[in-house]
């Protein structure tokens, strides 16, 4: 583990991203590639620095709310994918108390369809909002997290570029299943103060993402106690990414920037074209008498529960394996199990085999 080596993260231009002749092709493989962090940023999105302002101080408001008002915010028929989940998830074997989380959908409160939620709850919940409690959180999660998507929209349209260039077989079918989707799913996430410290994934474990683009904000940071902010007073603390050598390198996204992270989804249909990277979060030191927390939000953009995940013509699935980091998540061949599988059953698969990883190590 590498302290203290940054890791430069690549920017692209919201202008680029609407101008219809901008071609950010290299820039967009520079960042998802073989030899990148599978992470970039964008700058200067309309309306997105102030949207962020106003959505992640929330988080210290929800987290703060009475035990059984929160409780009131569960929703468990969804598996806490939608209101509410803290200790829900597991870390090893163990309730993860390290941080809040409020689900929900940006765009649709009622995403899919009744028959759909009932076979997958968890795939398509329906928003629970905190009318009474926290008003204004409803309408600041939805203006953030449609900047969010729309953004990232524009972007899956150039990734469908690059690869198609790279692998003509492609169908270019990644902008066009994101302008469709009602799969979106945004995290309002606040980390408590911890005395782990030491532990490089303290905060959030080492993971990929699973599905196919997560857009994220930059973090604040604030005193728990009060919930005002402050700046980050531990400059170990933050996310980190794994290197194309092994080692681990933090990754500071401009507060002005919207961060994108590659998934293994994306690395599937690209024939290992693009490559997702394993992540983790590591906790902060608070100093003497301040108890730290962070607040951030990840938006993550995937496509219907049917959607095959199948590498292009001419490719096969050991070019889409052969690509992947594994060092620190489950093998990606153990989950991914043969080519076409539903997103569905992958998602599955791999809430399983994560499980199973934590717990063994």
């Amino acid at each position: 583990f590498k302290r203290n080596n940054m890791a430069q993260i690549v920017t692209i231009p919201y202008n680029a991203l609407i101008d219809p002749d901008s071609d950010i092709s290299d820039l967009i493989y520079q960042a998802f590639g073989p030899q990148g962090l599978g992470a970039l940023s964008i700058s200067d999105i309309p309306n997105y620095v102030e949207a962020r302002q106003t959505l992640l101080p929330i988080a210290h408001t929800v987290a703060h709310l009475p035990d059984d008002v929160k409780q009131g915010l569960e929703h468990a028929e969804s598996m806490y994918n939608a209101g509410w989940s803290h200790g829900k998830e597991k870390f090893g074997d163990l309730p993860d108390f390290a941080k809040g989380s409020y689900y929900g959908n940006p765009l649709y409160d009622d995403a899919g369809s009744d028959e759909l939620r009932q076979e997958h709850p968890f795939f398509y919940p329906k928003n629970i909002w905190p009318t009474d409690s926290v008003p204004e959180l409803e309408p600041a999660f939805k203006d953030l997290g449609k900047i969010m998507y729309d953004a990232t929209v524009l972007l899956a349209k150039k990734i469908d570029v690059l690869i198609k260039k790279r692998v003509p077989s492609y169908q270019g079918v990644l902008g066009e299943s994101m302008e469709e989707t009602q799969k979106i799913k945004g995290r309002l996430l606040y980390y408590y103060p911890t005395d782990n410290t030491n532990s490089e994934d303290s905060w959030i474990g080492w993971h990929n993402d699973s599905g196919f683009l997560t857009a994220l904000t930059s973090a604040i940071f604030v005193n728990d106690n009060t919930g005002e902010q402050i700046d980050n007073p531990d400059p170990e603390s933050g996310l980190y990414i794994v290197d194309r050598a092994g080692g681990s390198v933090k990754v500071k996204i401009p507060p002005t920037h919207l961060a994108v992270q590659c998934g293994e989804c994306l690395q599937i249909i690209s024939g290992g074209l693009l490559v997702a990277t394993p992540h983790c979060v590591r906790g902060s030191a608070s100093p003497e008498g301040l108890s730290v927390g962070r607040a951030t939000f990840p938006v993550f953009i995937d496509v219907h529960h049917a959607f095959p995940l199948s590498v292009p013509e001419g490719t096969t699935r050991e070019n889409a394996l052969g690509t992947s980091i594994e060092s620190k998540v489950p093998p990606l061949e153990d989950r991914w199990l043969e080519d076409g599988v539903p997103f569905l059953q992958f998602l599955g698969d791999s809430f399983r085999k994560y499980y199973e990883w934590n717990t063994a190590s």
